[in-house]
């Protein structure tokens, strides 16, 4: 059974920083991707950022690239760092995992992700 996991969101300031992982199991194959995904109260999921887990080919959402930056480690946890927060950055940031990509690249179009986490919520306030 494949589990994705998000974890380390939480409160902070107007211009901190929250550092989220992704953590996932039961997926044998290497070839898939992890992508980012955040739903703010009232408006649909959007992609912020993914990565392929085979190769070193990364994208981040041009709304947010100059703030947030993703990264893996070796034990294929997916991070993806936030900066710089703002208010419109609250929202429930979510992880998935496509299965099998087609492209050599990763994308952050909802559809073609399989498994989902449960989310981790993001809120930026003073």
């Amino acid at each position: 059974q494949v589990q994705v996991a998000e974890s380390g969101g939480g409160l902070t300031q107007p211009g901190g920083s929250l550092s989220l992982s992704c953590a996932t199991s039961g997926f044998t194959s290497k070839f898939y991707n992890i992508g980012w995904f955040r739903q703010a109260p009232g408006k649909e999921r959007e992609g912020v950022a993914c990565t392929t887990m085979w190769a070193e080919r990364t994208y981040v959402a041009e709304s947010v690239k100059d703030r947030f930056s993703i990264s893996k480690d070796a034990k294929n946890v997916v991070y993806l760092q936030l900066n710089s927060l703002k208010p419109e950055d609250t929202a429930v940031y979510y992880c998935a995992l496509e299965a099998s990509p087609l492209a050599g690249t990763c994308s952050v179009s909802r559809s073609v992700y399989n498994y989902w986490g449960q989310g981790t919520r993001v809120t930026v306030s003073s």
